[in-house]
């Protein structure tokens, strides 16, 4: 369904209205922060950690965002997904939130003296179920020629500025894949091009491990991310963030990716080789199906 409705500087506006001057600075320089949640109900999941993590994200470009963002955020949401009717026991949407530093009528990269207004935008689309051979044959991916730089602080900012992925995810379509995975400038693994990504394994000790790159691995640090961390212990899987390679990837017995509207999806094959089984793994299809009801319950202590 294409969205009819958008949310911009404290109005409802139709999807197709003229919104946004060219001036803005997020359009010309993709100076700007945005966050993705899912919506359940009417009820954001993880409202408060997706903007705690745009509040950082924004003050790493020095922009100005209103000290009552939550509270402007929060009624946003609500407002959309009421005219665009996903407010209903059974509205799942994608929201997406983004804020620019806005109109600015010079000329320069510097942000400038006076600190604009910034844009604040809410959309939001309704959540469709994965294809089916997502879930029933998992993901292939491949790497992607871009590499990442540990030590580039924008990271950890989760900006609009978003080439990088768009070429990944180019070439992951050019290849036959279904997205592209980022390795770190020496050769560990990062992320993929909109989730975080972990692997199932037996470790030296005989335990079954849940392994994910750390944050010192060129990755943000996903809310998803951090709910599956914290979800290990109730599956009786040991946590290791650290440096993992190509090769852990190859040898795993099952690897998935999380993100926040995705949710958890396993992924199969890596480069055109199976990972484990080449199927998904029961402890990734658990995972799934526990995010699902954690959502689901969220909703429900609305």
């Amino acid at each position: 369904m294409t969205p009819a409705h958008v949310w911009i500087d404290g109005r409802i506006a139709p999807a197709d209205e003229a919104v946004l001057t060219a001036f803005d600075r997020g359009f010309q320089l993709g100076d700007g922060v945005f966050e993705t949640l899912r919506a359940r109900a009417g009820r954001p999941t993880e409202l408060a950690e997706h903007l705690a993590r745009m509040r950082q994200s924004a003050a790493g470009l020095a922009i100005d965002v209103p000290d009552d963002l939550e509270s402007i955020v929060a009624e946003a949401i609500d407002e959309l997904l009421m005219a665009e009717g996903l407010a209903g026991p059974d509205g799942d949407a994608s929201v997406r939130i983004t804020v620019s530093r806005g109109p600015f009528f010079g000329r320069g990269l510097l942000p400038p003296d006076e600190h604009p207004a910034p844009t604040i935008v809410v959309q939001a689309w309704r959540v469709r179920r994965p294809p089916a051979a997502h879930l029933e044959v998992g993901l292939h991916l491949v790497p992607s020629s871009i590499r990442r730089d540990p030590e580039n602080p924008l990271n950890a900012l989760k900006t609009t500025s978003r080439s990088d992925y768009v070429y990944a995810r180019v070439e992951a379509r050019t290849a036959g894949a279904d997205d592209a995975l980022f390795l770190t400038i020496d050769g560990y693994l990062s992320e993929a091009t909109s989730a975080n990504l972990f692997v199932v394994r037996r470790n030296d000790e005989g335990s079954i491990e849940l392994a994910t790159p750390s944050l010192a691995c060129a990755i943000l640090p996903g809310t998803t991310r951090s709910w599956i961390l914290r979800w290990a212990a109730t599956a009786g899987l040991e946590v290791r963030e650290g440096l993992l390679t190509t090769r852990d990837l190859h040898e795993a017995d099952e690897a998935f990716l999380s993100s926040s509207v995705a949710g958890i999806l396993p992924v199969t094959r890596f480069d055109g080789a199976p990972i484990g089984a080449g199927i998904p793994g029961p402890r990734t299809l658990r995972a799934r199906a526990d995010r699902e009801a954690f959502i689901r319950g969220a909703e429900a202590i609305r």
